[in-house]
């Protein structure tokens, strides 16, 4: 039978299909790593106390990409070329979602609109992490290799998505609530289209790794174009509601370590 625990059981168990998982995600990892840096830096006078949650950010999501590269470490495998049909965040770039790099590698501060527009981002791709790795989680927490990595990078991006939430109330109740609803809804809009097309394109490479039959193949893509149908009926709404998290403060503290692998 076909389910989310055997598909990810099959690519993980393949040297060749993991190590372009790892590179994937660790690619994507690296990326917010960097964005989340030089907003970080760029934050204007006026917000300066976001800068070190932002730089918190930053920093868990290049660990999470450490941490990837060390799992394709501990089994003797390099990373491999991300292909650019599955690359997540530089096509939300060129969708217009979020900052884009040329502003960030500027030089000059960013404006209060800068930052709705960055944590609305945020909020619409970390929801989309949340909901992935808790996947992960709730089928391989106990897995000997993954389980630790699955199990921290899950509880990390749970606080992000609770920053998320608590900033944007608070600049809502700073008068910016309806920038903050449109760029929401167009962003995640946007997201569940790119997000389908990447799901398509991975899967694609995957099955040309694993061997995959025609029929197999199909059947995955028919699933995928039906939770994108569902996204764009309803399941959008998700990704743009706000309400303030149980997690107060979630991205207050220093960033935790990684953990190590023999």
């Amino acid at each position: 039978m076909l389910s989310a625990k055997s598909l990810f059981q099959e690519i993980i168990d393949n040297d060749e299909s993991f190590a372009l998982f790892c590179s994937i995600a660790a690619g994507g990892e690296s990326q917010g790593g960097w964005e989340n840096a030089r907003i970080a830096a760029l934050v204007p006078q006026s917000e300066r106390h976001l800068a070190p949650k932002i730089a918190r950010h930053g920093a868990d999501e290049d660990k999470h990409g450490r941490i990837f590269n060390a799992l394709m470490r501990k089994r003797g495998l390099a990373p491999v070329p991300v292909p650019r049909d599955t690359d997540y965040t530089m096509l939300l770039e060129r969708a217009g979602i979020g900052l884009t790099h040329d502003r960030l590698r500027a030089d000059h501060p960013l404006t209060v609109h800068d930052l709705v527009t960055y944590l609305a981002h945020s909020r619409v791709t970390e929801q989309r992490a949340s909901e992935q790795m808790e996947l992960l989680r709730r089928h391989f927490a106990d897995h000997p290799d993954l389980g630790r990595a699955v199990k921290m990078i899950s509880h990390d991006e749970d606080n992000h998505l609770a920053y998320c939430h608590e900033e944007l109330l608070r600049l809502a109740r700073a008068g910016h609530g309806r920038a903050i609803q449109q760029t929401l809804r167009g962003y995640a809009l946007a997201e569940i289209r790119i997000y389908r097309d990447v799901s398509l394109a991975v899967m694609a490479h995957m099955g040309d790794l694993l061997g995959w039959p025609r029929a197999r193949s199909a059947l995955l893509a028919a699933g995928i174009h039906a939770v994108y149908a569902w996204e764009r009926f309803a399941g959008w709404r998700r990704m743009v509601s706000l309400e303030m998290p149980e997690r107060r403060d979630a991205l207050g503290g220093p960033a935790v370590a990684a953990p190590e692998y023999a």
